[in-house]
């Protein structure tokens, strides 16, 4: 009878999530940055992760800060990318099209698929969080740099 009993009690307590973990607090002091690899980006970019992808949530987010001239490569993101503005002026540009402006508390949605850089401007740094959800263990596929007419054909004139 105890057997049963206690068979039971434990299938209750497991159906219940008794034993589900509850929230967790990540300090913002305990994260590490670093500067952005020169192999998908050019200048300087510091990139702190903010959170990774962990079963069940497949999205991680980093807050990437591009000083003046810095971009990324260009690249495209299976599920697609969002980029959450929260200080200064910056580039984003999606092949083929016109280079847009990026300013704090603008959102810009990249979908699946679509080749893009984005950065910052020539004359300002610009801090984003970029956000992407991985599909089949991916998140991001890196290509060739955004040369300097591509980055800013106004220069180049």
């Amino acid at each position: 009878m105890f057997k049963k009993t206690a068979i039971t009690l434990t299938a209750l307590l497991l159906s219940t999530g008794a034993f589900a973990q509850g929230m967790e607090k990540f300090s913002g002091s305990d994260r590490k940055g670093m500067i952005a690899p020169k192999e998908n980006f050019t200048g300087t970019a510091y990139v702190e992760m903010i959170f990774s992808n962990e079963d069940p949530f497949v999205v991680n987010a980093g807050k990437v800060t591009f000083l003046p001239n810095a971009r990324s490569n260009w690249h495209t993101h299976p599920a697609g990318q969002m980029l959450v503005v929260t200080e200064g002026r910056g580039w984003v540009q999606e092949e083929g099209k016109e280079r847009l402006v990026m300013e704090a508390g603008d959102v810009i949605w990249c979908p699946p698929d679509v080749k893009h850089w984005h950065g910052a401007t020539d004359s300002s740094s610009v801090t984003h969080y970029a956000i992407q959800q991985f599909e089949e263990g991916k998140n991001v596929n890196w290509m060739d740099a955004v040369t300097d007419d591509q980055y800013n054909p106004e220069a180049a004139n």
